[in-house]
C-alpha cells in the first residue's frame, strides 16, 4: 500500500462486525462470515472492522484473526478496517504486517490489554509501533477505557504529535474526552472516530468524522440514516432517529458486551448464535423479552429508515 498520508481516512458509518464462532470452538466461521459481511455492506456503510471488542477478537488467535482478515477483505464490497490489538508488541506488529499484504484500509490499535500500563509505558508501545510497520497502512488509535488501558486526553495529544496516527477511535462516551481531541484536531488534523452510540449525535454534529459502531453489526440501517441525515442541509431532523437509537441502546446496556447485539442479529435470521459462555436463567429471560421487544420494534425503525433515505434520495 501508498503511504499513509495518501490513504482515504475513514469517515461515516463503520459497521463493528461480529465474528461468527463454530459449536463448542474457538474456531471462527467463515463461510457465515463473508454471508453476514456480505448482508452488513449491501446497507450502505462506509466501511467495516474486523475483531473489534464487537467482534470478540480476544477469543481467536492470531493466526485464525489473520486468516479471516484475508478472506473478508478479498470479499468485503466496503473498506475494510482491522483491529490488530494484542497484548504484546510483536503481536499486534504481526497482525498489522499481515493486514497490509492483505490490502486492508487501515489498522486499530487499542493499548496492550490485561495487565495495566502508565502512560509513558503505553507511548513506548505506540512508538515502538509505528517505527516498526512505518507508513505503509493508516493506523487508528483505539480507545476503549472500559476494557483495557485508557488513552487518557494528555496521552492522546502527545501521540498525535508524532504525526504518525491517522486517527482514533474513542468508545470513552467521555464529552470532555471529545472536546480535548477535537481541539487537538484543529492543530493536526486527523480522523476523529466516535465508538460510543449513546453520544452519537452529540458527536456528529460537534464536528465528528464518523463512528465506528457496534449496534451497525445487527442494525446498520439506522446507523447509515442517521449519518445521511447528519450530513443533509437539516441535520436537526437526526434526533427522530437518534431516539430510537437510544431506545436499543439502553436494552443492549443490560446485558454482558455484545450479547443483545448477537441475539438482534440473529432475530433478524443472521447466522451468530454461539455465544462464549452458557446464559444464566435470569439472562436468558431477560434475552427473551429483549427479543419480544426488537421483533415488533423493528419493522417501524426500519420503515423510518427506508422512508428517510427515499426523502434525501
Amino acid at each position: 500500500m501508498g503511504k499513509n498520508d495518501q490513504q482515504p481516512s475513514a469517515t461515516g458509518v463503520y459497521a463493528a462486525l461480529l465474528t461468527p464462532r463454530r459449536p463448542y470452538s474457538t474456531e471462527a466461521d467463515c463461510a457465515i462470515l463473508l454471508d453476514y459481511l456480505d448482508l452488513i455492506t449491501r446497507t450502505g456503510v462506509d466501511g467495516v472492522v474486523l475483531f473489534g471488542s464487537t467482534g470478540e477478537f480476544v477469543h481467536f488467535d492470531t493466526a485464525e484473526r489473520m486468516r479471516l482478515a484475508m478472506l473478508a477483505i478479498r470479499r468485503s464490497r466496503a473498506p475494510v478496517l482491522v483491529n490488530v490489538s494484542h497484548s504484546t508488541l510483536a503481536g499486534a506488529i504481526a497482525l498489522a504486517e499481515h493486514a497490509i499484504t492483505a490490502r486492508a484500509a487501515g489498522v486499530l490499535l487499542m493499548p496492550p490489554y490485561f495487565y495495566r500500563y502508565t502512560d509513558t509505558q503505553i507511548f513506548e508501545f505506540y512508538r515502538h509501533f509505528v517505527n516498526s510497520i512505518g507508513r505503509a497502512i493508516p493506523v487508528y488509535l483505539y480507545n476503549l477505557p472500559f476494557f483495557t488501558n485508557p488513552i487518557s486526553a494528555g496521552l492522546a495529544e502527545r501521540l498525535f504529535g508524532l504525526g504518525a496516527f491517522a486517527g482514533i477511535k474513542d468508545s470513552s462516551g467521555d464529552w470532555q474526552m471529545f472536546e480535548a481531541l477535537r481541539s487537538y484536531r484543529a492543530a493536526r488534523p486527523f480522523s476523529l472516530l466516535v465508538g460510543h452510540e449513546s453520544v452519537y449525535l452529540r458527536a456528529a454534529l460537534a464536528g465528528a468524522d464518523g463512528i465506528i459502531s457496534g449496534v451497525a453489526a445487527a442494525l446498520p440501517e439506522l446507523l447509515v440514516a442517521m449519518n445521511r441525515v447528519i450530513r443533509s442541509p437539516a441535520p436537526e431532523q437526526a434526533q427522530r432517529l437518534n431516539i430510537r437509537l437510544q431506545e436499543f441502546v439502553a436494552w443492549i446496556e443490560k446485558f454482558p458486551a455484545t450479547t443483545a447485539i448477537r441475539r438482534a442479529a440473529i432475530a433478524r435470521g443472521w447466522k451468530l448464535d454461539h455465544f462464549a459462555l452458557p446464559l444464566d436463567e435470569k439472562t436468558s429471560q431477560d434475552l427473551a423479552a429483549f427479543e419480544r421487544w426488537f421483533h415488533n420494534w423493528l419493522p417501524s425503525v426500519l420503515s423510518e429508515c427506508a422512508a428517510d433515505a427515499h426523502v434525501r434520495a
